[in-house]
């Protein structure tokens, strides 16, 4: 089998001797090329050319973001924002395209191996943490054959694996997205400091923006932010989980978790319900939705956006779409 392996060398916990060692291992059973990503956006463009070349498998060495481009080049996917705004695309987006040429078999299949900080698709697909382990499970689930097909989000036109989202949670990816660029590590302590500056200095806790809009249903709102579910959990407070919609899987619709209040006091209830897989988060400022097949948030002025943890821009109205069967993974 050709496979491709996609290194981002920038990725928080990836070394060259990782990547050296993991390259060894995996050329063992399959016919291997390695490329590293040079710039956002790179590995779509490289796993786009995979599929086009006829490559079985395309592995990713990286964190969240690089699985994420990853996915969207062996789907064909945006490469840019995806958020649809009234009146067109965003810049930068692209139309959707994989879902509908072909099924999830006549396209590569992906293993990523974890390689950032939080690394949320590799541990809900059931990958070891450490990278070089990871390798090795990878090699004995291609000698076994083992392959699994999961359901993807869209939001507009971007492919997302984990969740997506509006409001507060894309605007502290966009603050650590901030410090990154000035050559900070994006560390678990990092996130957590952005989250906390961003709430009390930031972000507007008066004037919510949003409103959910869903065939058959009136519309709900208003709202202050929106997370987009398409597995559990949400994301990862160093080891331990935090959970906006526990219910979500890959193998069912969309999940939402949404905020109708960010008083303090609310805030606090919701936080400690996120850290229990229990329940969903409830409460009168807590609205939830589970296994959607499209929903809509709208805005009443440009909010910020994330996808799969990567800032995205602002957009004033995104659709969120439940792709079924979309791709196979090694897991």
């Amino acid at each position: 089998m050709r496979a491709l392996l996609i290194v981002n060398p920038h990725a928080t916990s990836t070394t060259r001797l990782r990547r050296d060692v993991i390259a060894r291992a995996l050329s063992s059973a399959v016919e291997l090329e390695v490329v590293e990503t040079r710039y956002r956006g790179h590995a779509t463009s490289l796993a786009a050319a995979a599929r086009r070349d006829g490559f079985g498998l395309v592995l990713t060495l990286g964190g969240d973001g690089t699985v994420n481009e990853a996915v969207n080049g062996i789907l064909g996917g945006g490469a840019g924002g995806g958020a649809e705004a009234d009146g067109g695309a965003a810049p930068g987006a692209a139309a959707p395209g994989g879902p509908a040429n072909g099924s999830a078999a006549d396209r590569p299949a992906l293993a990523a191996l974890p390689g950032g900080n939080a690394n949320v698709f590799t541990r809900a697909v059931g990958m070891p943490a450490d990278p070089v382990d990871a390798a090795g499970q990878v090699l004995q689930w291609l000698a076994d054959r083992r392959y699994r097909t999961i359901g993807l989000g869209l939001a507009g036109a971007r492919f997302f694996t984990f969740n997506a989202g509006l409001g507060l949670d894309a605007e502290v990816v966009r603050a650590v997205d901030g410090h990154r660029a000035r050559g900070r590590t994006a560390t678990t302590a990092l996130y957590v400091r952005m989250t906390v500056r961003q709430y009390f200095r930031v972000t507007d806790r008066r004037h919510p923006a949003l409103t959910l809009e869903r065939s058959g249903h009136a519309p709900a709102g208003p709202l202050f932010l929106g997370i987009v579910s398409n597995t559990s959990p949400w994301t990862y407070l160093g080891r331990r989980p935090v959970y906006t919609s526990p219910q979500a899987a890959f193998d069912t619709g969309l999940d939402l978790f949404a905020l109708r209040s960010l008083r303090s006091v609310s805030i606090v209830r919701t936080l400690r319900q996120m850290l229990s897989a229990d329940r969903p988060p409830h409460g009168r400022s807590v609205l939830t939705l589970h296994d959607q097949g499209e929903l809509t948030l709208r805005s009443v002025r440009p909010v910020a956006f994330q996808v799969d943890g990567e800032y995205m821009g602002e957009c004033e109205c995104v659709r969120f779409r439940s792709v079924p069967d979309a791709l196979r993974v090694i897991a």
